[in-house]
């Protein structure tokens, strides 16, 4: 069966997944639903961050998985989410921030092909 990832990472991402990992331990994202910068990816350290019951899980990037609520979900589920980084600070509660850095998304609509891929491939609720 083929697979289509929800949410991917550019080589930026996943070099400042690592580094983070190397020096926190395992981190999560959650995609952020207004707070603060508004929509980017918040970063923490697994058990400093509460996942919801509402919360879905759309993937991993670089080992480390990326919830967001289900509402936001339902906007967002017709988009493949791309994980981006760059230089300067966020200004969020985002571990990244100590690194000079923040993590930013984009984002591609799926295709027709893509989209009846998915339909058979279900997010994972906490």
């Amino acid at each position: 069966m083929t697979y289509v990832p929800r949410v991917v990472a550019t080589e930026a991402a996943l070099a400042l997944i690592q580094q983070l990992q190397e020096k926190h331990g395992p981190i999560l994202f959650h995609q952020s639903g207004g707070c603060c910068e508004g929509s980017v990816p918040m970063c923490f350290e697994e058990g400093d961050f509460y996942i919801g019951s509402q919360d879905v899980k759309i993937g991993e990037v670089g080992g480390a998985a990326f919830w967001m609520h289900t509402s936001q979900f339902d906007y967002w589920k017709h988009t493949q989410l791309i994980l981006d980084a760059g230089d300067g600070p966020s200004g969020t509660f985002s571990i990244e921030s100590s690194e000079n850095k923040h993590f930013k998304i984009d984002s591609r609509v799926f295709t027709e092909e893509e989209r009846k891929i998915l339909e058979n491939q279900p997010v994972e609720t906490n």
